[in-house]
Formats: C-alpha cells, sequence, structure tokens
C-alpha cells in the first residue's frame, strides 16, 4: 500500500559488494516534526503544572521575594529575624574557617533556601484562604440584588486572591470538599420530600422507618461515611461513577448515553464532507485548548467569580468504556493523532496529524470524501459489529475477551478504542425540513439517540454524527462526565464551525489540500461465526429497545427567560413548576421528581437530585387545577418558586438529600447489613426525570445579530419505564427548547396525543403534545 510506503524512513539491502543504505529525507522530516510537537506538548504541560502548582501566586512573583530578601539584607537587615544564619549554619559542611567569597556565597544560598520557603509558605496560606473564600456559598442564598455586607467584603477578596488569569484546572486543590450532612437534616428533607406523593398511613409508615433507621444503623452508617470523606477528595464521586455508571450490566444506549443537536434553523453546508472537515477541525482545536488549559474555567455568576470545578475536561477525548464481566473500566490515552470513522458497514483510521501538523479543515475534508468514495464492500461481520457496544454489557465483554484479545482484531478494536472520538457519516438526511417538520425533528432524536444501534460505538466517550445533508450532532457516554461538560464542547465545536472556521460560496472547507497524504485505512477484521452470532443476538437487544423509545422536540417561541424574568421568577423554577402542572393535567396525580443539579462547587463534584415535587408545588398546581382565585393562585406559585430555588441551592451547596442516602446504602451493602428504609428509598421510581442543558459561553454565539443560529440542546431517555425524560434549553430571551421522552410500552406515556389531556382546555392545535404544554399551561398564570 501507498501509505505503508511513506512511513518507512530508510531502507537497506546487503549486497556482495557491502550494504546499500537508502534513506527517504521527507519520512525522516516528518519524524523529526512529529517528536517535536511531542516535545512541545510535554514541555507545555510542565509548564502548565508549574503555573497550577503555585497558583494563586505566579512563578515570577518568587523571583520578587527573593530580590526583597536580598534587598534587605543589603540594607544590612534581617528580614528573617536569624532563620537565615541557622540555615547557613546547617549548609555548612566543615568546621575549617571559609574565605570570603565562599562566605557570601553561603550566605546567598542561605537567602535563596529562606526565599524559596517563604514563597512556598505564602503560596499554601493563600491558598488555605482561597479554599476557605470558596467555601461561603451564604451568597446563592441571598435575594437578587440584595447583597449583603458580608457577600460584598467576600467578592473583593475573592476577586484580589484570583485576580490572575487563572488556568483550566488551577482551582482544582482550593475548591473545597463536598461536605457529609448530617443524617437527621436529609432524614427530614426526605420525609418533606416524599410527603405531598404518600397517603397519610403510608406516610406515617415511612416517618417509623426513618426514624428506627436514624436511631439505630443510621450513626454507624454515618462514621464510616464521614471517616471516608476525610481522606478521599470527594466521597461521592467514584462510587457513584462505579455503581450508577460502570455496574450496570444492561445496554447503555438509551438507558445511559444522550445526545446533542445541530442549529435549529441553520445548516453552515449541504457538503457532508465539508460539515465533517470542520466539525473534527473544531473538536481538535477544543482538545489543544484543554490540553494547554487555555480555557478558563466556568463560572456560576460573573459577578461572584465562583469558578466550577473542570477535572471533567481530562477524559474528554482518547477515552473509551470497556465492558467487563462485573464492571466497566474507563480507560484514557494520550492525544491520539487520528479518529475512528464509521461509513455503510466500514472501520477506518483518518489520521488527522501530518508531521506534527493539525491538517486543514480542507485536508481533513478531502480525506473524508475518500471514505465516502470508496467502493470497497464491508467485510464479513463487520457493518453491524457496533451492536456489540449496543447490548448487554457481559456479553461484550465476553465476546471481546475472547475474540478481540490479539491478532488483526485486536489491532482494529485498538485504534477504535485509542481514537480522539469516533464519527459515523451517516447516509440518512436528518434535521427540521420538509413537509412534516415536527416529526423530522423527532426522527432526528432518536437518530442521534440510536441510529441503527450498529452505526455508532456507544462506547467511545462521545460519537460524532454527520448526515448525508450536512446536519451533524453528538451521542456521548455518560459515565466519564456530566452534560454540561459536554455541552461546553458541542457549543464551542459549533460556533468555530460556523463563526471562525467558515465555509467557501460553494460550500467546501477553507485552507489548502496536500494531495501527498496518504489515504484512510480500512481497518480489518477476522469475525468468526460465534461473533456474528452474538451480534445478532445484542442487535436484537439493543433494537427492541430502541423500538420502544418516543421521541419529541419541541421549540417552544411564545415567550423565554426575558418575560419570565420580568416577574423576578427563576426560569428553571418557572420550567420545573410547569411540569408539575403538566404532568398532573396528563397523569391525574403527581411523582417523584428528578432534576439534575450540579455539586462542581466542591472539588471533583458531579451532580446532585433537587426533588422538585413539593408540599408547596402541590398546592399551587391544585390551586389553578381547581380553578381557585388568580390572585391566590400568584402567591402560591411564587411560593412554590422560592421553594425550588431552594432546593436547588441546598443540593448545590452539599446540603442534597439522594448522593448522602445513596453513600449509606453503598456502605451498608459493604458492611453486609440491610437498612428496609434504604432499600425502599434507592429502589423508588423517578417517573418524572428532567434536566436543563446550560448555554455556558454566550460570547460565541451573537443571537441578537444572528438569531437564525439557535441551539436546539440535547436529550435522553426515559428513566422509568412509565415515566417522561424532558430535557430543555433556555435559548436567548424568547425561545425554549424542549425534549421529551417515553416508552411505547407504557400506554400511559404516550407523548403525542390525538385527545385532549385531562384537565387541559384544547388549544387550536389538533394534537396535543404532553412536551407542548408551554403553550397551554403557561398562560393561566399571565391573566
Amino acid at each position: 500500500m501507498a501509505e505503508a510506503h511513506q512511513a518507512v524512513a530508510f531502507q537497506f539491502t546487503i549486497t556482495p559488494e557491502g550494504m546499500d543504505l537508502q534513506l527517504s529525507y521527507q519520512a525522516l522530516h516528518q519524524i523529526y516534526r512529529s517528536g517535536l510537537r511531542s516535545w512541545k506538548k510535554r514541555i507545555s504541560r510542565m509548564q502548565n503544572r508549574v503555573i497550577k502548582g503555585v497558583y494563586p501566586a505566579s512563578p515570577s512573583s518568587w523571583l520578587f521575594v527573593v530580590i526583597a530578601i536580598l534587598a534587605t539584607m543589603y540594607m544590612r537587615s534581617d528580614p528573617s529575624m536569624g532563620l537565615i544564619a541557622k540555615i547557613q549554619h546547617v549548609l555548612m559542611c566543615t568546621g575549617r574557617p571559609l574565605k570570603t567569597n565562599q562566605t557570601i556565597f553561603q550566605t546567598m544560598l542561605s537567602a535563596l533556601v529562606f526565599s524559596t520557603l517563604l514563597w512556598l509558605s505564602v503560596i499554601l496560606a493563600l491558598r488555605f484562604c482561597l479554599k476557605l473564600l470558596l467555601s461561603y456559598h451564604r451568597w446563592m442564598f441571598e435575594k437578587h440584588g440584595r447583597t449583603s455586607t458580608t457577600t460584598k467584603v467576600w467578592v473583593t477578596l475573592l476577586r484580589l486572591l484570583s485576580g490572575r488569569k487563572p488556568l483550566l484546572y488551577s482551582y482544582q486543590t482550593s475548591l473545597p470538599h463536598l461536605p457529609v450532612p448530617t443524617i437527621k437534616d436529609t432524614l427530614s428533607r426526605y420525609l418533606e420530600s416524599v410527603q405531598p406523593l404518600l397517603t397519610g398511613p403510608g406516610f406515617e409508615r415511612m416517618t417509623g422507618l426513618a426514624n428506627q433507621f436514624e436511631s439505630s444503623l443510621g450513626n454507624r452508617l454515618q462514621r464510616y461515611l464521614k471517616l471516608k470523606a476525610l481522606w478521599a477528595t470527594n466521597y461521592v464521586s467514584d462510587w457513584w461513577e462505579e455503581y450508577i455508571y460502570l455496574r450496570s450490566r444492561g445496554p447503555i444506549m438509551v438507558n445511559s448515553n444522550y445526545y446533542g443537536m445541530d442549529f435549529l434553523y441553520v445548516t453552515p453546508t449541504s457538503v457532508q464532507a465539508a460539515r465533517a472537515g470542520n466539525t473534527i477541525t473544531a473538536l481538535l482545536l477544543y482538545r489543544r485548548k484543554v490540553n494547554r488549559e487555555e480555557l478558563k474555567p466556568v463560572e456560576i455568576r460573573s459577578t461572584l467569580s465562583d469558578t466550577l470545578v473542570q477535572f471533567q475536561c481530562e477524559r474528554m477525548f482518547n477515552t473509551t468504556r470497556t465492558p467487563g464481566i462485573e464492571t466497566d473500566v474507563l480507560q484514557h490515552w494520550q492525544d491520539s493523532e487520528f479518529v475512528a470513522v464509521y461509513h455503510r458497514g466500514r472501520f477506518f483510521r483518518l489520521w488527522v496529524y501530518q508531521a506534527g501538523r493539525l491538517l486543514s479543515p480542507r485536508e481533513i475534508q478531502s480525506q473524508v470524501q475518500r471514505i465516502l468514495d470508496d467502493p470497497s464492500p464491508p467485510q464479513p461481520g463487520e457493518e453491524k459489529l457496533g451492536a456489540l457496544t449496543a447490548g448487554d454489557r457481559v456479553a461484550w465483554s465476553e465476546v471481546r475477551k475472547r475474540h478481540f484479545c490479539a491478532g488483526v482484531n485486536r489491532r482494529s478494536l485498538d485504534v477504535i478504542e485509542r481514537a480522539a472520538f469516533f464519527v459515523t457519516l451517516d447516509e440518512e438526511d436528518q434535521g427540521m425540513r420538509g413537509d412534516d417538520p415536527a416529526g423530522n425533528l423527532d426522527r432526528y432524536a432518536k437518530s442521534l439517540l440510536h441510529g441503527k444501534c450498529y452505526d455508532r460505538w456507544f462506547d467511545k466517550s462521545f460519537s460524532i454524527i454527520v448526515y448525508k445533508n450536512g446536519k451533524n450532532g453528538l451521542n456521548a457516554e455518560h459515565s466519564w462526565a456530566d452534560a454540561p461538560t459536554v455541552a461546553h464542547l458541542w457549543e464551542y465545536t459549533l460556533a468555530t464551525d460556523a463563526f471562525q472556521l467558515g465555509y467557501t460560496e460553494d460550500g467546501h472547507c477553507k485552507g489548502e489540500v496536500d494531495r501527498s497524504l496518504p489515504h484512510p485505512q480500512r481497518l480489518l477484521w477476522d469475525i468468526p461465526s460465534e461473533v456474528q452470532a452474538q451480534v445478532s443476538s445484542s442487535l436484537a437487544v439493543a433494537q427492541q429497545l430502541a423500538d420502544d423509545v418516543d421521541c419529541h422536540v419541541f421549540p417552544f417561541r411564545d415567550f423565554g427567560k426575558g418575560r419570565i424574568k420580568k416577574l423576578r421568577i427563576s426560569p428553571d423554577a418557572f420550567i420545573q413548576l410547569s411540569l408539575q402542572l403538566a404532568y398532573y393535567r396528563d397523569r391525574g396525580g403527581f411523582c417523584l421528581t428528578y432534576e439534575a443539579s450540579m455539586t462542581r462547587l466542591f472539588r471533583e463534584g458531579r451532580t446532585e437530585t433537587v426533588r422538585s415535587c413539593s408540599n408547596e408545588s402541590c398546592d399551587f398546581v391544585k390551586a389553578l387545577a381547581g380553578g381557585e382565585e388568580e390572585e391566590h393562585c400568584r402567591q402560591l406559585f411564587r411560593r412554590a418558586a422560592e421553594k425550588h430555588q431552594n432546593l436547588y441551592r441546598l443540593a448545590m451547596t452539599g446540603d442534597g438529600i439522594d448522593r448522602h442516602l445513596f453513600c449509606l446504602y453503598v456502605v451498608s451493602k459493604y458492611l453486609g447489613v440491610d437498612s428496609p428504609f434504604l432499600k425502599e428509598v434507592l429502589s423508588e421510581p423517578w417517573r418524572l426525570s428532567t434536566s436543563q442543558t446550560p448555554l455556558q459561553q454566550m460570547e460565541l454565539f451573537d443571537l441578537k445579530n444572528n438569531p437564525e443560529f439557535i441551539s436546539l440542546g440535547g436529550g435522553f431517555g426515559p428513566v422509568a419505564d412509565d415515566g417522561y425524560g424532558v430535557s430543555y434549553i433556555i435559548v436567548g430571551e424568547d425561545m425554549i427548547n424542549f425534549h421529551v421522552s417515553s416508552k411505547h410500552s407504557c400506554s400511559g406515556t404516550v407523548i403525542d396525543r390525538s385527545k385532549p389531556i385531562v384537565g387541559c382546555s384544547v388549544s387550536s392545535r389538533q394534537k396535543i403534545a404532553f412536551s407542548s404544554f408551554p403553550s397551554t399551561f403557561f398562560l393561566p398564570l399571565w391573566r
């Protein structure tokens, strides 16, 4: 093959006349450039480690301290109060008299050692102060526009300490550890959360179980949990990752993985290879920023400079979830110089670097086009091989161990797993188009969620899907990071693709093309009949799961957060209360509701649950559904909104309910003891699972001047078989996008209905969709 010959740097043959050595200077130059890039990356990482290690000080501050100490000594003043002399005494290796120049040298060396120790001590003190400042969260509980004097002083001190531009991971070691709530507070908040969902006798029984747990087993489990919190960076995250994600033996497709969509109204180009070229380039530019730590840490409120931990970015690229019998393992490699590509049943390795240089978008487009033009058929068993990652994990683990640990299969699987990410060149057209835009959006969501069940590699940290008409999207594995991290990546990718890289007038990528680039490499497989049988079995499991999922995407344009904020109401609380009202009118009752909240104010923090169904929200819904007076409904609404905001703040500041109970349950399993209370709590179904996709990089999208570049956000599958999964993104001031999922197998959760929902007046539409509740349910709040 041509690409194999080009990779050879030298050849030699032995003849009777001697050895004939032939050098390829072009190949040697490529090796030199590649090695140079590798060393530059190493030096950059070492430099970043030093900068992070001394933050919030700077490396140059060491020189300032040294000069200051030497200057004071020159003026015959001892700033060390005798410590420099003691250091000099320790450094003296002999009792013999020293010459003048030796004495000066030892004095200078002693001053240098003292200055370094003083500098390190100041850094530790500053870090301690920064951690104390970042442990202050009372500002979250203050009403908007009513900042206390304490918070103002806190803001000033925090800005003084974090004034220098931080790197991506600069705050990691300064963030506080997640605190362990008290048993009494957690149980009290839990009972309050389930009170509106239980009848009188049921609530009394649950109260008795909680009291029995607190007085007996609870305190014992709490002691073990506090012991873990003393030495663990985060007492929740490692167990959450392992037991909630990696130990799940069912399919991760639909059940765990989630998706992200392209722009709603705009497709920057209809050329599939060009869209793939720019998308791959933008993702690799983001990886470069992550490696160089050039991304600024995400802030909750820029006015308060409260910074979120970004440790999840470390495993964003070059990461794969590998299956195991009892638990999966996340494997992460150093930067890969290639991506894995799937097209028409074939797998390819696409090199994106040449001699240490990132290929231009036009060059990547050219390479992708070579894959699209490749007429070769799939090898036997290759086309649907990806179904192994969509089925049961145990079956995939056994097949992988027997048939993918050596030979050609091992080498090809290594390419996929070590790739920066996975790319699918889909043969379908997707997006909001044609005569049925709403239905096409729903099909677009289902395609991103599961595709054909074999044309995605669901084990990769994330996979990019580029459709035939130029639309794209993303499917992400959930164990390594939460949605806000992936949303940050996808925002950057879409903005860089559309506004920075751009396209020519005929829809192609910009840049020059090196025609001598080696072709993408076909991956070779040897798939025996036993593996093909397991592929068919896994595909059947995945197909049944995919066929059962119903998805609906609803762009709501009647109003957005601009109008909501005029009422001085949190947009998130507004939407969550509307969801409670929608579910009540849909099912005639209430259910346990999950809303994801981040705990990234703490080191290695991930998520916490906000139990959105509260006594206050139920009172409001019942009053509105019962037709009570408008003023009374407004009062109940504001009370419920404030309650929801308080629950959200408690979750963010480490006083949530569910992660604490979850960890207590894990401890009980380690100790081999059973708790009827914990067992019942952990088995309660979340029939309404909700999550907000945040817009974090508003500076990338100028929605006022480019209103057509509206993000659709993303979604996920339902958590419970008889429940709904609802994801929403608040876009700009006048739009909210909803993604709703359920299962066809449950007749009570049909998303698209052809009859009115209970208690709801019929709108002008012929069909009322569950996800179209805003247009029907929001309006009474404005009357």
